[in-house]
């Protein structure tokens, strides 16, 4: 068991959740990354955490994750739900396979772990922490990655409804939103200067944003300085919501 409070962040191996895994470990963390990804095995290993491979869109596998977790380290104190697919296709031939992945991923799969960490938490007594990765997109759509918007819709929205669910007993939940991050998902935007040049154009701060700035606000959410925000979903987009842009 670990003497330090656990930190439960999926999608692990890259990018945001590698970074937020990293706020956290600095925070006091003991960290586990989860991912599909055998190099979540390395990562979490850095932090002096544990990697464990799961994929988020089946059920019985978060379950028995969790069990894992509790048997071996002890209960989930702070679930950062970060795993996420976007898939992109023409719309009107999008593959309903697709569709069906990027929704158990991006949507079931935070329900599921949401609620599976949520149950421990009221058992026990612990007044936790839950940050949902959401996107920009939950708002701003994009017809080329239409499983994507809706699953990000449909985060924002289980946010505020657990949040209410458990609020009586301090336990929150929130969500972030990034706009355009430096990432392994943003590779192909950062290669290719026009649609560089578009990303820059919606974006006020004419810059990406990094991993970092993204696990900064986790952390935040993850911690007693936000001990009164619950039901949020805070942007971390460099300005573009508020340019009201629709893609």
């Amino acid at each position: 068991m670990s003497s330090k409070p656990i930190a439960l962040v999926t999608g692990g191996a890259q990018g945001i959740g590698a970074a937020c895994g990293k706020a956290l470990a600095a925070d006091g963390y003991h960290v586990v990354l989860a991912d599909v990804q055998d190099s979540v095995m390395e990562q979490a290993a850095a932090l002096g955490g544990t990697g464990m491979i799961c994929d988020m869109s089946d059920a019985d596998a978060i379950l028995a994750m969790f069990d894992k977790i509790e048997a071996d380290l002890g209960p989930v104190s702070a679930l950062v739900n970060n795993a996420g697919v976007a898939m992109p296709g023409d719309f009107m031939s999008y593959d309903l396979a697709a569709f069906d992945r990027v929704i158990n991923i991006n949507l079931r799969g935070v329900f599921v772990a949401l609620q599976r960490a949520a149950k421990t938490m009221l058992d026990r007594g612990i007044e936790g922490a839950i940050v949902n990765m959401s996107s920009i997109n939950a708002v701003v759509a994009i017809p080329t990655i239409p499983a994507y918007c809706a699953s990000k819709g449909g985060v924002n929205q289980i946010t505020k409804a657990a949040a209410l669910a458990l609020a009586e007993s301090n336990i929150r939940v929130n969500a972030v939103g990034p706009g355009s991050i430096d990432t392994e998902m943003m590779a192909g935007v950062n290669a290719d200067p026009t649609a560089m040049a578009r990303v820059m154009s919606r974006t006020p701060l004419k810059r990406v944003g990094t991993a970092e700035e993204i696990a900064d606000v986790v952390a935040f959410l993850c911690s007693p300085k936000s001990s009164y925000v619950t039901g949020e979903t805070i942007y971390v987009d460099g300005g573009r919501i508020g340019m009201n842009y629709t893609c």
